[in-house]
C-alpha cells in the first residue's frame, strides 16, 4: 500500500465524519424546533419571549 492510499483514506474518513455531523446536527435542530413548538402550543413561553397580549390588558 502507498502513502496515497493513507491519505486518501484520511480525507474520506474526514469527510465521512464531518457529514455524520452536520446530519445530526440538522436532525436535532429539527427535534430543538418540534419540541419548542409543543411547549408554546401547550402555553409555556419562554422567559425571553415579550409577554402575551392578554397579561397586558
Amino acid at each position: 500500500m502507498s502513502h496515497a492510499f493513507y491519505v486518501n483514506l484520511s480525507y474520506v474518513f474526514a469527510g465521512l465524519i464531518t457529514a455524520i455531523m452536520i446530519g445530526w446536527i440538522l436532525l436535532d435542530g429539527r427535534a430543538r424546533r418540534q419540541e419548542m413548538a409543543e411547549l408554546e402550543a401547550a402555553g409555556i413561553r419562554r422567559r425571553s419571549a415579550s409577554p402575551a397580549k392578554d397579561a397586558e390588558a
